[in-house]
């Protein structure tokens, strides 16, 4: 079981975001959201693939876009890891 986050009120559902993408803010809202009754957030959520069906061109854009920094010596796995980490 993972260690338990203070902040995060559906550990399953912010897991499942962050293997999908996500980054950490926006899986914790959604996740948030989810877990609060007083609101109706979508099930569906993004239409992304996950950050595996990615062409590193297309990581690399990404990467770009947020500024990570060493990007153009990392491989697709690195990449990755970066970019969920945003």
């Amino acid at each position: 079981m993972p260690k338990q986050m203070p902040s995060i009120k559906d550990e399953d559902t912010y897991e499942a975001l962050r293997d999908k993408g996500y980054g950490k803010t926006k899986a914790a809202r959604i996740a948030n959201a989810q877990a609060n009754d007083a609101m109706s957030p979508s099930q569906k959520g993004g239409k992304a693939p996950p950050y595996e069906d990615w062409t590193k061109d297309d990581l690399m854009e990404r990467a770009r876009e947020l500024d990570v920094k060493g990007r153009t010596d990392m491989t697709k796995d690195a990449l990755i890891d970066a970019l969920r980490s945003q």
